[in-house]
């Protein structure tokens, strides 16, 4: 990540109790996603490249979106380059949903660098963007939840002018007020669906095999080495043992192997005859 770069989460919310709606671990809509990159820029390339809960997954990369459709609230987690201040975010994000309220927050681990953004009938109410040595927007009056860091009652004091707190810790506080539930990996799951937009295959997902079961593996086996059933020229032979009510895996595996085991006797001595009246037959054929 370059150092301007910063991962931007918003909320677009619409509900009137989010706490209530993101409690609920919602899941995601792979359809909704696509829908939205595609209004965004029909150009771009999209690909799926997985569901899995928010705050518990790494943030995206270049070129990537988490996304997620909940009841009354959708959430869009994206890279912006040169982000130094949420109040000149692109419109084209900012408005790519229609609320109430819309809520911003942007981290580079790298750097230090974080930044939080209320937006309330499309006009900013409060936006506050630093590192911890370095301010680049404040905009409006802080929020009771800030009171604390301001100061200096939570995180270590900073050296000379610094500030008296991270901002990375101020922008988790603010989410978690502002949603009203514990947005980090302790909180709910809040799933969403990862999107690419740089021309990247989806993953192929194979589906799983059957599972079988343990007389279909021995029958497999048996007919690979030729000592099936299947595989015999006689009719003295007894069928490979069902399985009855109450048996166990390890039941089951002892009737079948001994069945085999019989069976592959059984073909042994029919073999060992049918070779030693071979064998007399051309005895008696040089007799002649």
């Amino acid at each position: 990540m370059q150092p301007h770069d910063a991962v931007v989460t918003l909320w677009f919310v619409n509900a009137d109790d989010p706490a209530a709606v993101l409690s609920a671990s919602p899941k995601a809509d792979r359809g909704f996603g696509r829908k939205y990159l595609a209004l965004m820029d029909p150009s771009w390339p999209i690909s799926v490249f997985g569901e899995f809960p928010l705050n518990r997954s790494v943030p995206v990369s270049k070129g990537e979106f988490y996304i997620a459709g909940y009841p009354g609230i959708t959430v869009v987690q994206t890279l912006v380059q040169d982000m130094t201040v949420l109040s000149e975010l692109d419109p084209k994000l900012l408005d790519s949903i229609a609320a109430r309220n819309v809520f911003a927050f942007a981290e580079n681990t790298d750097t230090g660098f974080g930044g939080l953004a209320h937006w309330q009938e499309g006009k900013i109410r409060r936006s506050f963007c630093a590192r911890r040595d370095r301010v680049y927007e404040d905009i409006g009056l802080p929020e009771p939840f800030e009171s604390p860091y301001w100061a200096g009652e939570r995180g270590a004091p900073g050296a000379g002018i610094d500030l008296p707190f991270d901002p990375i810790e101020l922008v988790r506080e603010a989410d978690s007020h502002w949603l009203g539930v514990d947005i980090s990996a302790d909180g709910p799951d809040l799933f969403v669906v990862g999107y690419a937009i740089d021309g990247r295959k989806e993953p192929r997902i194979e589906p799983p095999r059957p599972r079988k079961d343990v007389r279909s593996i021995v029958y497999d086996a048996s007919a690979k080495l030729g000592l099936g059933p299947q595989h015999s020229e006689y009719d003295d032979y007894e069928e490979f043992p069902s399985s009855s009510p109450g048996m166990d895996a390890g039941m089951q595996a002892r009737k079948v192997a001994d069945a085999v085991l019989k069976f592959s006797t059984r073909a042994a001595k029919n073999a060992g005859r049918s070779l030693a009246s071979l064998r007399e037959k051309l005895r008696h054929t040089d007799r002649n």
